[in-house]
Order: structure tokens, then sequence, then C-alpha cells
């Protein structure tokens, strides 16, 4: 299956990329409406750390990877945080607690390991992808 779509995946630090025609909008169900500008002040961060958020940011938005959102495009939701790696490599994260006291609780409950892990027990495949930096 990897070898006939290798040109999906990434094996190593790659450009960024997008698939056209496969833009996926996610929509955030809230209780209430949040004011436009919901994030907590900067963590205290140096020069070098601030280009490196800066950099972080611009390089998916210049390849319209991703994009600013709202009608006015100064909706901010999310404190930037840049978590540094071992092997000195970063990643950029946000900070979204300001923004669970607007969002639906889930009404249902987190599936139970068993469940989960009898519904695995026929699969031909598994696999764990991060998608090149994503979490899981």
């Amino acid at each position: 299956m990897l070898r006939k779509n290798r040109p999906a995946f990434a094996i190593r630090e790659e450009p960024l990329g997008k698939i056209k025609g496969h833009d996926i909008e996610l929509y955030l169900d809230v209780e209430r409406p949040y004011p436009p500008i919901l994030r907590r002040p900067p963590y205290p961060a140096s020069l070098e750390t601030r280009k490196e958020i800066e950099k972080c940011i611009n390089e998916p938005l210049d390849m319209d990877v991703i994009r600013k959102i709202g009608h006015n495009k100064i909706v901010e939701i999310t404190t930037p945080v840049l978590i540094t790696w071992n092997d000195g490599k970063s990643r950029l994260c946000g900070d979204f607690r300001s923004l669970n006291n607007y969002t639906k609780a889930d009404r249902y409950p987190i599936p139970r390991i068993p469940h989960a892990l009898d519904k695995l027990a026929k699969a031909k495949y598994i696999t764990k992808m991060d998608c090149m930096k994503g979490f899981h």
C-alpha cells in the first residue's frame, strides 16, 4: 500500500505540501460566541524563539497550506508555543485552553480500550501516522 502511494507520503523532512482538491474545513461547535481575540498574552520568549515562531507560521501561510480565519482576518484564538526537541528541531503548537470555556462538551464517552482492541483484531493493516509533524 505504501509503495503504491509513495508520492502521498513524506519519509523525511521535506518542504510542506498540500493535495489540491482535498481541502478540509474544520468547524468548532461553540455554546456561545467567543470574542475575536481570545488568546492569552504571549509567553516570554527570546528574540530567536519569536523569529522561529514567525517562520513556523509564515511558511505554511505563504504556501497556502493554512489560512487566517474570520471575516476581518484578525481572529486570534491561540497563543503560539514553540516546542524544541532534543535534536534541536522545533514544532509550533497552540495553547487553546482559553477556548475551552466556549466549546460544547462532548456528550459521548471515550471508547473503552478493550472494545477498540476487539475492532482492530481482524485488521489487515494497522498504522500510526503523524503526517510528518502532526500529533496523534
